[in-house]
């Protein structure tokens, strides 16, 4: 099991922050594939080429599956599902779930 704690993100695109409330919200993306080494790589590669650090990575195998969590807060949710989009096209992806956490206050 390898869990990953990353820093805060850089600012996201003004267009990204545009909607209302971005800022305040965390984007959580989970990730069910095949134990493959080059999974984690190609999902954490949708975040870097963007400018962005997940705030939160976790994964974990069991058997033959992988399981990766990510949280990101700051984006907008055009971005976050485009970037959803994108996991779902990654070879060994068998599915991608997102949900939003809002902050408090």
């Amino acid at each position: 099991m390898s869990s990953i704690l990353l820093g805060a993100a850089p600012a996201a695109s003004h267009a990204d922050r545009a909607e209302c409330g971005a800022a305040l919200v965390t984007l959580c993306f989970s990730v069910q594939a095949a134990a493959e080494p080059g999974i984690m790589p190609r999902v954490l590669e949708l975040f870097a080429k963007r400018g962005l650090v997940p705030q939160k990575w976790h994964s974990a195998v069991s058997g033959t599956v992988l399981t990766i969590d990510v949280q990101m807060s700051g984006l907008g949710h055009e971005l976050a599902d485009y970037i959803a989009r994108c996991m779902r096209q990654i070879a060994g992806v068998d599915a991608v779930l997102t949900s939003e956490r809002r902050a408090k206050g």
